[in-house]
């Protein structure tokens, strides 16, 4: 749609029905045929909003009344959340989301023109303060170190922040005695416009069964002021604390970590275990952030898989093992291959700890080590894939074509790719075997986690 003239201008108080919410959380309001979109406005409500934001194909808007509330809505009084975006659906009623996932769900693959059965989402039952990792930023105000998150439309701004809903409670208290500690030190905060400064953000890991926590001090500069004297007050101070890290990233503000961790004391690691099995968990590993929906994730896509004691099962993407050592136990042979390194040895120190002898992982690009194993006759007769936000690669769906295993067990944190992906599966000569599964690892958010199950044709 081409517009010579906006229907709306900036600043322009409105009044309209929400007529979906999309994947992204937003409600959509339509004026016409172009669409105003804005947090906090769910299906069929109608709302009082200001236009914040225009081009051509489409206006963004902040509610500034609710004229009709929908029957879902409950006013949690925790709006800060929506000015940070950390929690969307504050707001709607917990079994409104999981329906409200599944809808969205099943929208994505009928616009994909994928023909399949959207189960219903499966929620938790305790659906706060469940996430064990969170970064924070930090800023001076004034004299006092603040923490919290960046306010949307004002990447400068940091709105102060003391419970994140979402997050273990520990952590938060965490958070606030770190930063209590680094203001008493008078630690500098990197400015990005002056490029001055040292501290960046504060990262804290906490076990779901271990209760260990890690504190990661990210900095712009290899040391800190008085670091070994904040190490030793944090660990004075913060109950379980098991690893205080220094992580030097003299990188843009988009990459809020390095490769670069320095133990200033205690451990390198954590420990935390998922489905009986124990694992190492460093500073940049790749760890679900929901560990009790990450076990019924795994059970399901284990259960999904069909796994017989018989299986190679190769574990795509596998970062420290998750997926394959939870499965080791069902089947004959897991091979994992991931491309980062530094995962792939903690992938193999959780084999040796765990003393799973039926489990090997490899650095190496997956489509390439997949070809490898095929051509030297091993057969694979489960693959299993996790992978980023971003989706597969045609070059590792084309792998997985080309080995033609029993089952391809996809699991996804990102449904619009994964429909993605679906697609050209089928178009290579899968199904679709059974519902496709949402699982609310992410409650009070516009995320979803979803289980696909593919087979090839015949």
């Amino acid at each position: 749609m081409s517009h010579t003239i906006m229907p709306v201008r900036l600043g322009q108080i409105l009044t309209g029905k929400v007529v979906e919410v999309l994947y992204n959380g937003f409600g959509v309001v339509m004026l016409n045929d172009y669409p105003i979109r804005m947090a906090n406005a769910f299906t069929d409500e109608t709302v009082k909003f200001e236009i914040t934001q225009v081009n051509r194909k489409f206006a963004r808007a902040e509610v500034v009344g609710i004229v009709d509330p929908s029957p879902d809505r409950v006013e949690m009084g925790k709006d800060y959340l929506l000015d940070v975006g950390i929690a969307p659906y504050v707001n709607l009623r917990y079994e409104a989301q999981l329906k409200l996932k599944q809808a969205q769900v099943k929208k994505i693959y009928e616009t994909a023109g994928i023909a399949a059965t959207i189960a219903p989402t499966i929620g938790m039952a305790h659906p706060i303060q469940y996430r064990n990792k969170t970064v924070v930023p930090i800023k001076y105000d004034g004299e006092k170190l603040v923490t919290g998150f960046i306010k949307r439309r004002t990447p400068g701004e940091i709105l102060p922040l003391t419970d994140y809903y979402v997050n273990d409670p520990v952590i938060d208290q965490t958070i606030a005695t770190v930063r209590n500690i680094l203001n008493q030190h008078q630690v500098t905060v990197f400015d990005d416009d002056t490029q001055q400064g040292a501290m960046r953000y504060i990262m804290v890991r906490r076990g779901y069964y271990s209760h260990e926590l890690m504190v990661v001090l990210v900095s712009q500069t290899a040391t800190i002021k008085d670091e070994a004297i904040i190490a030793q007050e944090i660990v004075a101070v913060v109950p379980g604390i098991h690893s205080v890290v220094l992580n030097h990233n003299p990188r843009s503000l988009h990459l809020l970590m390095s490769g670069n961790n320095r133990t200033l004391w205690g451990e390198d690691v954590i420990h935390d275990t998922l489905l009986g099995i124990e694992f190492e968990i460093g500073p940049n590993s790749f760890y679900q952030v929901n560990p009790q929906t990450t076990e019924v994730l795994y059970a399901l896509a284990a259960k999904k898989a069909e796994l017989k004691l018989t299986d190679t099962v190769i574990d795509a993407y596998s970062g420290i093992g998750t997926i394959g050592l939870t499965v080791a136990n069902q089947v004959k042979q897991v091979l994992g291959v991931e491309v980062i390194e530094r995962a792939v040895i903690d992938a193999q120190k959780n084999v040796a700890n765990n003393h799973v002898e039926n489990a090997s992982f490899i650095t190496a690009d997956a489509p390439e080590q997949m070809r490898k194993w095929q051509q030297s006759g091993i057969k694979a007769d489960v693959i299993f894939v996790d992978p980023p936000r971003r989706g597969l690669t045609n070059e590792l769906l084309d792998a997985v074509t080309e080995i033609r295993p029993k089952r391809f067990v996809y699991v996804s944190c990102n449904p619009e790719t994964m429909a993605r992906d679906a697609k050209y599966l089928i178009e290579k000569g899968f199904h679709i075997k059974g519902d496709v599964q949402p699982l609310d690892q992410f409650p009070q958010t516009a995320h979803v986690e979803v289980v696909t199950v593919f087979e090839p044709n015949n």
